[in-house]
């Protein structure tokens, strides 16, 4: 039986051409032309002072991290339903994640939890747009204003989404975004830090360049560089960013046929959410989403485990999603949890995610077939 995939890497066509260009232009290290060109897309279509690619969305946070200048101690509020790298980059500081609960509706961080959280030690927020689904953005900036904290969102799955006609990733002082093959825009692995505070624009650029003021002299504004700050490798090769800037170029057309895919799904499983067998993505009024990803809500988190197993012997490679930091052996050592996040952890128990990737729409009959025959089976 041939396995439906979770996930299938899509080319557009001119990925491994620009590649073979960059080798004809013997620059195949960090922040050549195609770079540039990828930092100016960016920046035009998202909006932010400036754009960096760095080789992960894991990186372009721990540049946060940095920028923010955290030390041991320094508490940083943020969603237990996320990645590993949303708590990662902050305890790598000595930063102390302090789990809250999500919203049962979108899965994002619950808003009106958040306050609760807040300590004489609370430096940040860090937001995480499920699903490229935005959170209530206008009550996280409320709330970081009256409390003087910093907003940073994590919007690794938030490319192409935005919050009330604002693109995602353009909202706090610092954004992050993924390009990680899972993704709708992919280079393999990747990564862009969004700057959107003035004050941290030049020492974003000396971070990503090991902590030396590289780019002043590249710009010919110093007659060498040295070593003035903290700082690490954070630049991905040419390689990545050409084969990046062909998806860019393509932009449009790939968000395309991914909303197509997710909108064939939602409607499918439309009759099955009346009749309560599950429920569907939400999606609020002033979020545009990116059709990231799409998934369903089980009524019982005990019929997940025979579900999922039902589907990939089946032949459709469903999958679950992360489990909670809060009750991870390394979040129960780096970080705390503010309450009981009794949402966060019946939702990741009951949550199942769909294949959906370009060129699935040949099978995605059989899928959603699938699962409307083990939703009925019970």
């Amino acid at each position: 039986m041939n396995l439906i995939p979770f996930n299938k890497p899509f080319l557009v066509g001119s990925e491994l051409e620009n590649i073979r260009q960059a080798h004809a232009n013997w620059h195949l290290s960090g922040d050549g032309p195609f770079t540039q060109k990828c930092h100016q897309w960016l920046e035009k279509s998202i909006g932010s002072r400036k754009a960096l690619l760095t080789h992960s969305c894991t990186a372009a946070l721990e540049m946060s991290a940095l920028l923010l200048d955290l030390k041991p101690g320094d508490e940083v509020i943020m969603p237990s339903y996320t990645f590993v790298s949303t708590a990662n980059a902050f305890a790598l500081r000595g930063a102390v994640p302090v789990f809250v609960d999500v919203r049962p509706d979108t899965l994002n961080l619950d808003e009106n939890k958040v306050e609760a959280a807040i300590t004489p030690k609370t430096k940040a927020i860090a937001v995480v747009h499920y699903a490229g689904v935005s959170c209530e953005m206008d009550r996280f900036l409320e709330i970081a204003r009256r409390h003087r904290l910093w907003l940073v969102e994590d919007a690794a799955q938030g490319i192409g989404s935005s919050y009330k006609g604002k693109a995602l990733g353009n909202l706090g002082s610092l954004g992050a975004l993924s390009f990680h093959e899972t993704k709708n825009i992919i280079s393999g692995e990747g990564g862009v830090l969004l700057v959107n505070d003035e004050a941290f624009e030049e020492r974003a650029e000396i971070i990503r360049e090991k902590g030396t003021n590289r780019i002043k002299f590249r710009k010919g504004m110093v007659d060498k560089y040295t070593w003035v700050d903290l700082g690490s490798s954070y630049l991905p090769s040419e390689l990545i960013a050409a084969f990046l800037w062909a998806q860019l170029e393509n932009f449009d057309a790939i968000m395309k046929k991914r909303m197509d895919l997710w909108l064939a799904y939602h409607q499918a499983f439309e009759d099955a959410e009346r009749k309560g067998f599950l429920r569907r993505p939400i999606i609020p009024r002033d979020c545009r989403h990116n059709a990231h990803m799409y998934y369903l809500l089980l009524p019982q988190a005990e019929r997940r485990a025979a579900f999922l197993a039902a589907l990939n012997e089946g032949g459709v490679n469903a999958v679950f999603h992360y489990v909670p930091l809060h009750s991870s052996p390394a979040g129960q050592k780096y970080g705390k949890a503010q309450g009981s996040l009794e949402v966060t952890t019946e939702m990741s128990a009951r949550i199942v995610r769909l294949p959906l990737w370009i060129g699935l729409e040949g099978q995605q009959a059989t899928v959603i077939e699938k699962v409307l025959s083990e939703l009925k089976r019970g």
